[in-house]
């Protein structure tokens, strides 16, 4: 890794306390109308449940309308509003409006339901009361569980433009992770040294064993590259995913890839993306020492308990063939139905 693109930070940037970005602030000033601090300030579920991001009146002005506005990840070129609630008429809008009600446990309650969550959801919702003289707001976190697995082109290391990499972790049944979902998969363990996009257009590494070919002795941490031309810069990608309603199965080879893809649909199934390969691994601790095919072309399998003749490093993880020449039978297939 070229370490010149590096930012130029101080040891102390890569330590635990400092690896987070923290936003601008404006002056705290006491709420009049809204409960604050909110029930939650951090709400967390399921892909394709439900969540609640609680808003609650202290009491209301004469005349007043609620609106909800998700504030990031940005869609550009728009303001994301959700909801618009004058307390006894309510309009959903945008993409998020057909999955989008009021609570309404009570008459103060300005609350906001979410139903089939998907992973893009994720992010910071305000929930904003106007009546046009005081004008006043909460901020509520949605995270979605799930976990962050690192993704490669085919084609080799580094060759994804910021749409590509978010094109390739969509079709991996993903997206493009943040820096919070990026920064808690490396105190759960994530230690990899290619530099991958993130979802605001900055560039990252998590490594938790330094050494001098992945940035050099500096303690462990978040490496970072910043922000980073979206069309000319090239990078691999972090990829975000969660709990899938179906299940990943193997079936024994050896198959080519063409072999793989048909017994596959004649179990019922499908080649698994790598995304639901890491979440079968992740969430359901699934377990396999035999290389399998998956939908991109890639070779891999998932060890919840290393062991010796089983990818032979350490640490529990999803090892990687690569993508290997399809006409190979050497493998077996990762079915997903």
């Amino acid at each position: 890794m070229n370490c010149a693109a590096i930012l130029i930070l101080t040891t102390s940037c890569f330590s635990w306390t400092s690896a987070i970005y923290l936003p601008n602030r404006q002056a705290t000033k006491k709420l009049k109308y809204l409960l604050e601090p909110p029930v939650y300030a951090e709400v967390t579920s399921p892909r394709g449940g439900n969540a609640t991001l609680p808003c609650v009146l202290r009491f209301k002005p004469s005349h007043y309308n609620v609106k909800w506005t998700k504030l990031e990840p940005l869609r550009r070129g728009s303001e994301n509003i959700v909801m618009i609630t004058n307390g006894s008429a309510h309009k959903p809008y945008g993409l998020l409006g057909p999955r989008a009600s009021l609570r309404k446990a009570h008459a103060m309650d300005a609350s906001l339901r979410l139903s089939n969550l998907e992973l893009e959801d994720v992010g910071r919702y305000r929930c904003e009361l106007i009546n046009g003289i005081e004008d006043e707001s909460v901020i509520i976190t949605l995270e979605i569980e799930g976990m962050v697995f690192p993704y490669q082109s085919k084609n080799g290391r580094y060759k994804f433009t910021y749409q590509e990499a978010k094109e390739a972790c969509v079709e991996q049944d993903g997206t493009l992770a943040t820096f919070k979902q990026l920064y808690r998969a490396w105190t759960e363990g994530l230690d990899w040294c290619n530099a991958g996009w993130l979802v605001d257009g900055t560039v990252h590494y998590p490594i938790l064993h330094p050494r001098a070919e992945c940035g050099g002795e500096l303690l462990p941490g978040i490496r970072s590259y910043g922000p980073r031309d979206r069309i000319r810069d090239h990078f691999d990608a972090f990829c975000f995913t969660s709990r899938t309603t179906g299940f990943v199965f193997f079936v024994g080879g050896p198959l080519t890839f063409g072999e793989a893809v048909q017994v596959c649909r004649g179990e019922g199934g499908e080649l698994a993306l790598v995304g639901q390969l890491y979440s079968a691994w992740r969430f359901l601790s699934y377990d396999r020492c035999n290389g399998g095919w998956l939908k991109d072309g890639s070779v891999r399998f998932p060890i919840t308990t290393p062991r010796e003749r089983c990818g032979d490093i350490p640490e529990a993880g999803v090892r990687t063939f690569g993508y290997p020449n399809k006409t190979l039978r050497l493998y077996g297939a990762y079915c997903y139905r």
